[in-house]
């Protein structure tokens, strides 16, 4: 049995599997630590992956090598793009997911990784010497040593589930949770704090009338996750289904508050305001009369049904008393009732943005622990994390992402600049640059980046290349072919547009917002030839990345530009050239968030709440800029 490994990963969620993988995968032996192998990766919510802005963070996790967009394509039962009537930035994939082939997929990816090991365990102790972390110890009286360690805990640390006045200790239905480890980094001078999330009642849909649901089926294009061709679901496709809450079930849910752990004082953590509880909605939102609910499949076969939008803490009859009241729910079994869970997190300002703690060294964060909210946003910083767990213990370069670069980027400079008051959920909103960062380009912008790690495969590589000369030999087809007048007035009339006086070229033709690409190609032979030239398989996604492109040009050459000018304030670094409680000229606020922070430049700085464009001035003057 061996005991000494480079990296050990504490907890095999979303996050954990992502850091274990890549940190194996990039050389380092590694040891991932789980508290119940059959829980893999486990969906602890609702059963997709992706969906505003998530969607695209799970297509730069596979465009730089990560594995949660290939796990996800094979373990689908749904794909739908959101956001489809607005433009490409906002453009969010999302999936339905069969739980338990979710679950397989990954175990069959870890344990078919070289320099990978798992151990079914919890840890309870890490060994820290000097303030340099070297291993941890575990409740089966397990000493590991390591020259790094990633902790990827969720929702487990001293973990608290509520079901009205029901209080279990457990990081999860029906697990435990992992005690220890917050004391002992809260000892070391970590900052630590408690969140709440909280998940719904799951639903028997042999006891619900679809007849009174509206039905929501998936897309079958083109579209997935995963960059590499020939990745793919075999199971059946299952729809979706809406229903809507009224007037007596928010009746029976305000009758119940007083015995709602929310509302009587056994909860005082801290929710997700973006995705509250039904008792949260009816509070928050008293003058609203009806709440959309999403009832969604667990599985292929199954016939377990989540109820999105109706998460609870509430005690369990009055649950379903509520649930009762919604016509298709009359009669209604419930597989088990919501609940709400609290846990503890640990202030990401603690960290540098390799994940890093700055108080013990080689120990990195990952996930909830830093808290986020939501398998998409663990995953990308478990990613991060493991990559830079490797990277230190072999002397490669930090690896970072700037905010034009990715939303990875944004998410995990949101988390160590600005800390959070609240579970931290990505939006696209949050991105300033989001129109650099969308989900068709993703390879584009970081396959070569992974690939340069060691992360990312030739074959991806070579893929992301061949995508970018044909989308170039296209666009320039595009600008080089004229559209006679003949041809392309009976279908701009067809469509209801203004006929052209002469000849045009495509490439500006399709500037127009109402013409693409397939519009056009029945009217084109040569158009069609050209496109015929494309390889069948990867033939849909090229075009529609070239359209965007031609499309959107000019808003992505002047963001470009914006964003080219903001990343110099990220190149003049700060960090260890002042003592900031000595800086006088500058607000006290700034003072004290900068010495707590201590930004690594001038940019992060500039992105901390308090302080403000003249502070940075004054640092700009004293570093003779």
């Amino acid at each position: 049995m061996r005991n000494d490994y480079d990296i050990i990963v504490v907890g095999a969620g979303h996050a954990g599997c992502e850091a274990a993988s890549a940190a194996a995968r990039l050389g380092s032996h590694t040891l991932l630590i789980t508290i119940d192998m059959n829980k893999i990766a486990q969906m602890s919510c609702n059963p997709a992956v992706g969906g505003i802005a998530k969607g695209q963070i799970v297509r730069e996790i596979d465009a730089l090598g990560g594995q949660m967009g290939i796990v996800t394509d094979r373990s689908s039962i749904q794909f739908r793009m959101l956001n489809r009537s607005k433009g490409p930035a906002m453009w969010s994939p999302r999936s339905q997911s069969d739980r338990q082939q979710f679950i397989l997929q990954w175990r069959q990816i870890l344990e078919n990784t070289p320099n990978l090991h798992i151990w079914q365990d919890s840890v309870d102790e890490f060994i820290i010497e000097g303030g340099v972390v070297k291993g941890v110890k575990t409740a089966l009286g397990m000493t590991f040593k390591a020259q790094a360690v990633v902790l990827t805990a969720g929702t487990f640390l001293n973990g608290l589930m509520h079901v009205g006045k029901v209080q279990t200790p457990g990081g999860r239905v029906a697990e435990p949770p992992a005690r220890g480890i917050t004391e002992q980094l809260a000892s070391l001078g970590l900052v630590t704090g408690r969140m709440k999330t909280g998940t719904p009642p799951r639903l028997d849909e042999r006891t619900i009338d679809f007849s009174q649901c509206i039905r929501q089926d998936g897309e079958q294009d083109f579209h997935h996750f995963s960059y590499l061709p020939g990745i793919s679901s075999t199971l059946p496709q299952r729809p979706c289904w809406i229903v809507h809450t009224n007037e007596q079930v928010h009746e029976v849910l305000r009758q119940g508050l007083p015995q709602s752990p929310l509302y009587n004082g056994q909860i005082t953590s801290i929710g997700p305001r973006y995705c509250p509880s039904i008792e949260t909605k009816i509070v928050t939102f008293a003058d609203k009369t009806s709440h959309q609910l999403f009832i969604e499949p667990e599985g292929a076969t199954t016939h377990e049904m989540y109820l999105n939008g109706f998460s609870s803490s509430l005690p369990w009859d009055i649950q379903i008393e509520a649930l009762r009241h919604i016509p298709a729910l009359r009669d209604v079994h419930a597989f088990r009732p919501g609940y709400a869970i609290e846990y503890d997190y640990f202030d990401p300002t603690q960290l540098y943005h390799t994940l890093e703690s700055k108080l013990v060294k080689n120990l990195f964060l990952a996930g909830q622990v830093n808290g986020t909210t939501g398998y998409e946003e663990a995953a990308g910083q478990g990613l991060i994390a493991g990559i830079n767990a490797h990277q230190n213990i072999t002397g490669g370069k930090p690896f970072t992402l700037a905010r034009n670069e990715a939303y990875i980027g944004v998410l995990i400079d949101d988390l160590v600049t600005c800390g959070v008051d609240e579970p931290y959920r990505m939006f696209t909103s949050r991105a300033e640059h989001r129109i650099l960062l969308r989900q068709d380009d993703a390879d584009m912008r970081l396959t070569a980046k992974g690939y340069e790690l060691g992360l990312a495969t030739r074959e991806r590589y070579d893929l992301m290349r061949t995508k970018r000369d044909q989308m170039e030999s296209l666009t320039a087809f595009c600008r080089d072919y004229t559209v006679k007048t003949a041809i392309i007035n009976p279908v701009l009339e067809a469509n209801g547009m203004q006929p052209l006086t002469q000849g045009q070229r495509l490439h500006d033709l399709l500037l127009r917002p109402q013409l693409n690409m397939a519009m056009l190609a029945d009217a084109l032979p040569e158009f069609m030839q050209r496109v015929g030239e494309i390889g069948a398989e990867r033939r849909d996604e090229i075009i529609e990345a070239t359209e965007i492109a031609i499309k959107y040009r000019g808003y992505i050459e002047r963001e470009t530009l914006i964003a080219d000018r903001v990343a110099r304030l990220d190149n003049v670094t700060l960090k260890g050239k002042f003592d900031y409680s000595q800086i006088h000229q500058i607000s006290t606020e700034a003072r004290q968030k900068l010495q707590t922070i201590d930004p690594e430049t001038i940019g992060q700085a500039s992105r901390i709440p308090g302080v403000s464009p003249s502070d940075i001035n004054i640092l700009l003057v004293l570093l003779g800029r």
